[in-house]
């Protein structure tokens, strides 16, 4: 069935209480993705976007949990559940079929308001503002599983404060790490795209620590698969957006009218959005790293609870560059997304994101 976003006004009435990376981390999204934007997709959302965002993503990207309380229906929409996940002993993704309504979740969401979108539908604002959300949402691998409503009820430590695993990674991995940016990431970096996304916000030096050792860096030889889907036999439909080099914006190009995923793929996936395929291995993360298989061993005594700022747990994620990178990849394909859906066709430019001008 066909989710129609800006107009659903029925769903469960009872819904689970998740919250994805923090406001914080939903506008680090949205910012990443701000930088990568084409300047003809900016055109088209400033027309789009609310009058305070000023042109701008970030000022919207937690709205879709804001309004919860009294947009019930929209509650299932931030993660999806599949049937037999249990992290950390044994992950599946949809393999046995998904819990609650089909289509109901943050995979069937991005789909559909992507959909809503390209059809040019009323309702474009709350359309736009619902996928910004969602996107941050698929890129946090505890909203891809159900297992004790994505770590909200498992009580944990950080820090040497009592929380909850969800809570960990929410808003308290990257708490740390703003503590830790190099001191000279609180100067603007040599490139005016980078540095006009900037809105002069507490996570501006971690958004210029991401982009200049991450996307520049680290990251830029995986960039290309970050922004593509599986192939599909027999579709002429080409990947969005064009191939581009780490130095070099995405730019994008309408494909044509709304498409029907081809037989033998999810749902919500075609060659050209595939939230499944994005968030598959983002889901196996919960067994490799995210769910300390501690948790299922430790039995709580006396209000004991493990312990997870260590360097066996937050050091490894840190060394790894986890969070980093699910924050920039979220941001890249939501500006990916948003390329296919609003650059003028035939758009042509390679817009360096490092130069002196």
């Amino acid at each position: 069935m066909r989710l129609l976003v800006p107009f659903l006004s029925i769903i469960a009435a009872s819904v689970p209480t998740v919250v994805a990376w923090g406001a914080a981390g939903h506008e680090i999204v949205a910012t990443i993705a701000q930088i990568h934007l084409h300047p003809s997709t900016v055109e088209q959302l400033c027309d789009v976007l609310p009058q305070y965002a000023d042109c701008h993503l970030a000022p919207v990207a937690a709205w879709a949990d804001k309004v919860r309380m009294h947009m019930r229906w929209s509650g299932t929409l931030h993660y999806v559940n599949g049937i037999g996940d249990h992290p950390s002993q044994h992950c599946v993704f949809g393999d046995e079929g998904w819990a609650g309504s089909p289509g109901h979740n943050v995979l069937g969401a991005v789909r559909n308001t992507t959909m809503w979108l390209e059809q040019g539908n009323p309702g474009a604002e709350e359309a736009l503002k619902f996928l910004i959300h969602f996107m941050g949402d698929l890129h946090q691998p505890l909203h891809l599983t159900g297992r004790d409503k994505g770590g909200n009820g498992v009580k944990v430590k950080f820090d040497n404060r009592v929380t909850n695993l969800h809570t960990v990674w929410d808003s308290r991995l990257i708490a740390k790490s703003l503590r830790t940016v190099p001191q000279n990431y609180t100067l603007p970096l040599p490139s005016r795209r980078i540095e006009s996304a900037l809105r002069g916000t507490i996570y501006d030096p971690y958004v210029r620590q991401i982009m200049h050792e991450g996307v520049l860096g680290r990251f830029a030889p995986l960039i290309d698969s970050w922004t593509s889907c599986p192939p599909v036999e027999g579709s002429t439909a080409r990947p969005y957006p064009p191939a581009w080099k780490p130095q070099q914006f995405p730019l994008g190009a309408r494909i044509g009218s709304a498409r029907t995923p081809p037989r033998g793929l999810p749902p919500t996936d075609d060659g050209v959005v595939c939230p499944y395929a994005w968030a598959e291995p983002l889901h196996a993360l919960n067994c490799e790293i995210i769910w300390p298989p501690a948790l299922d061993e430790l039995v709580s005594i006396n209000n004991t609870y493990l312990e997870l700022d260590t360097p066996e747990y937050a050091g490894r994620i840190k060394d790894q560059w986890l969070v980093e990178q699910l924050l920039a990849m979220g941001g890249i394909r939501l500006a990916a997304t948003l390329n296919y859906l609003f650059a003028v066709d035939g758009v042509e430019g390679t817009s360096s994101l490092y130069h002196m001008e």
